[in-house]
């Protein structure tokens, strides 16, 4: 991280500068994110599954000022060529000076010279030690953009200090995070999941934790139980799409595997549905292991609704608001309602939210807040029981 931080320094990468990402999941992806952290850069993380277009909007729209990608990587057995996605993305995109290129799998790849420069040669010579740049907590630590289903994707703002202290937090309280636990997130860092669970809480907490590079079903579909099974992983984040496509294949593939070692399991990205909460619990988990299933978004950068280890739990439900937030379903005329579906909101929010949209701080203020009167509208139709508990409905 050191020797990458001091290299992004000597090619003029300052305080408040971008910097776009654009890697599969390996380790020079969090190593690339953390070296901006270092020096006050702000990283913007793309998907690599995204397009070349896709990865063009995003650069563009923040302004990046260098990019860091690879020559190229695997996904089901085939080379994924990012490098040359990355040269059609910037063909139109004026403020990038350099591209910072990291052998993946060692293909020749398309060069422009002076602006083009390897990974390897960059940091190669550079001290081992940074002096880590001053900054106040509330600068930008990351922009990410959302996926843009409802209009032009929004650069949303994440800081520093609420933020690594929100994700921290509630990875400890959520899942009871131990030094002996091997913790897998089984997201792609291109998405929040990743940024906030795979990368910052966990770092900051000191856990051990595993990184994937690949599909979940290959080269079999056991991938992800060889996987718990070999690093004796305690704790299973997923989401419940997965799930779906795991009780699609059947038991057979689990059973081949002592997944013993699991403790807590965790469902996040989507509502689970019942039946999918129930197979979870009972063929993954093997009738010990509870489920925590979290509601949260992008904008919120960590866990919001979400039961704890000990707390009664109902399939499907996300169960009650964190300690420090306050939650509830609104009605169009801003009145809490129960037992009917109606808008989430948050009526307590967390310093480690959102701090604004990049460049458009109306279009902020007109998604979030205007609505209930400077109450923060989340955007999902939700159902609260006469418990108290939530039902994200979409």
């Amino acid at each position: 991280v050191n020797k990458l931080a001091n290299s992004l320094r000597k090619i003029g990468v300052k305080k408040g500068d971008r910097v776009g990402i654009y890697l599969p999941m390996i380790p020079e992806l969090p190593i690339a994110m953390l070296a901006c952290a270092k020096i006050g850069a702000i990283h913007s993380v793309v998907f690599s599954g995204f397009s070349a277009l896709a990865f063009r909007d995003r650069v563009n729209d923040c302004e990046v000022k260098v990019v860091i990608t690879c020559d190229s990587f695997w996904r089901r057995g085939r080379k994924v060529y990012l490098k040359e996605q990355t040269d059609v993305a910037l063909e139109k995109a004026p403020s990038v000076e350099h591209v910072v290129v990291y052998k993946r799998t060692g293909d020749g790849v398309p060069w422009t010279a002076g602006r083009d420069v390897w990974w390897h040669d960059l940091v190669y010579g550079m001290p081992k030690e940074c002096e880590t740049e001053k900054l106040d907590a509330n600068d930008p630590l990351f922009f990410l953009y959302t996926s843009g289903t409802t209009g032009k994707p929004k650069g949303i703002i994440h800081a520093h200090g609420g933020y690594a202290v929100g994700t921290a937090h509630t990875l400890k309280w959520v899942f009871d995070l131990k030094d002996e636990d091997i913790w897998w997130c089984a997201a792609d860092i291109g998405w929040i999941t990743g940024h906030s669970y795979i990368v910052y809480a966990p770092l900051i907490l000191g856990a051990t934790s595993i990184i994937y590079e690949g599909a979940p079903n290959w080269p079999q579909p056991d991938r992800w139980w060889e996987i718990i099974e070999k690093y004796g992983a305690t704790i299973l984040y997923t989401s419940p799409t997965s799930i779906r496509s795991f009780m699609k294949q059947g038991e057979e593939w689990l059973k081949k595997h002592d997944l013993s070692t699991l403790r807590l399991l965790g469902s996040v990205g989507e509502p689970i549905n019942p039946e999918a909460w129930m197979w979870y619990y009972k063929n993954v988990g093997g009738e010990k292991c509870q489920i925590m299933d979290t509601w949260w978004q992008t904008e919120t950068g960590h866990f919001v609704i979400s039961p704890l280890p000990i707390t009664p739990l109902k399939p499907g439900s996300a169960t009650r608001a964190l300690p420090g937030f306050s939650a509830e379903v609104f009605n169009e005329e801003g009145k809490p309602i129960q037992n009917a579906g109606g808008n989430l909101v948050l009526t307590h929010p967390w310093p480690g939210m959102l701090r604004g949209i990049y460049k458009n701080p109306e279009r902020y203020q007109e998604t979030y807040w205007s609505k209930f009167g400077g109450i923060y509208l989340a955007g999902d139709v939700t159902r609260k029981d006469n418990d108290g508990f939530f039902w994200i409905q979409g």
